[in-house]
């Protein structure tokens, strides 16, 4: 943690009257907790500021908050805030390439300078964890609902602390919040995990679907309409790749949906021991070692991906064995 650049970032928000906080196209749960929690927190700290939280809105995450719809930005007089998001190109909401004075906060690992002013803590949890640190380190003030927020995003990224890197000190953290705010875990974990039944019917299909090479490797292409028949979403069915974390017979899986709007492949990654998002950068994605995303234009591409995936496991296997490991 680095508290003399956290003070820097709460200094350069003070300045600026104006402020806009944008995060990656597709999001998950942190990255919309983050948006929401930051804005919150810094009209309850400096009122008279405008403050607004950009990107479309996921129907799946209303209950972490509302977004804000802009019809006009003032690129010249305002700060930008980039949450959860390592390069321009997958932002969401807002021209960058317009924008005078952006800082970057972010925990994937570094792909491109964004800002003046950037904070990348790879040992986070998840971007809520940093800004929890952004409070906890600076003069920041928030309120019940906000650390609610903030538990959120950390919960979620983290996969209730399943997840590499998780430790005792963001339990510690969100332990300490629980307590000043008197925060109900329970109902937290129920709004971020209960599902209807038909996500669970959809989870059952791709349990009985998804498919297995021999060097453990795991995919499944998800069509519209079998998203459709049992009345689901296809953000649904791609958030579902957390829910086969601990299955024995693969360490490499995959999750892919069909984005109609922008004609794409969706994928979503991840891993138990080979390293992901080298390759995932290879097909206009990234993330982290262990989780990360793609998209692609092509079935051709995506044959290409899977190809790639399958013997990235395939040579992880070779190392193990060679180490006596497996």
């Amino acid at each position: 943690m680095n508290k003399d650049k956290l003070k820097r970032i709460y200094n350069e928000i003070k300045r600026f009257d104006t402020i806009y906080i944008a995060r990656h196209i597709g999001p998950d749960p942190d990255a919309v907790a983050s948006e929401i929690a930051l804005r919150d927190t810094i009209k309850l700290t400096f009122p008279s500021k405008k403050v607004f939280s950009v990107g479309a809105s996921v129907s799946k995450f209303k209950y972490i908050g509302k977004l804000d719809k802009i019809n006009e930005y003032d690129y010249e007089n305002s700060l930008v805030i980039t949450l959860d998001l390592p390069n321009m190109s997958r932002v969401d909401g807002i021209n960058l390439e317009k924008c005078k004075n952006i800082i970057k906060i972010d925990h994937h690992p570094f792909v491109e300078k964004m800002g003046y002013l950037e904070y990348i803590d790879e040992k986070a949890t998840s971007t809520c964890e940093i800004l929890l640190d952004l409070v906890n380190n600076t003069r920041f003030k928030i309120n019940e609902n906000i650390a609610k927020t903030i538990i959120i995003g950390i919960v979620s990224d983290s996969n209730r602390f399943l997840f590499h890197p998780s430790d005792d000190k963001v339990l510690y953290k969100v332990a300490d919040l629980i307590k000043k705010y008197k925060l109900n875990l329970q109902e937290i974990y129920d709004s971020i995990y209960r599902r209807p039944m038909s996500e669970v019917r959809l989870m059952g299909y791709i349990a009985s679907n998804i498919k297995v090479t021999r060097n453990k490797f795991a995919y499944i292409i998800i069509e519209n309409d079998i998203v459709n028949s049992f009345n689901a979403d296809a953000s649904s069915a791609s958030n579902m790749v957390n829910d086969f974390n601990n299955i024995e017979e693969f360490i490499v899986w995959m999750f892919v949906t069909k984005d109609l709007k922008s004609d794409i492949f969706k994928v979503n990654i991840r891993s138990r021991g080979p390293v992901i998002n080298e390759v995932a950068s290879n097909y206009n994605g990234g993330g982290h070692k262990f989780s990360s995303g793609a998209r692609v234009k092509t079935m051709d591409e995506l044959n290409s991906l899977i190809n790639d995936l399958d013997n990235l496991c395939k040579e992880y296997i070779k190392e193990k064995e060679c180490k006596n490991e497996v």
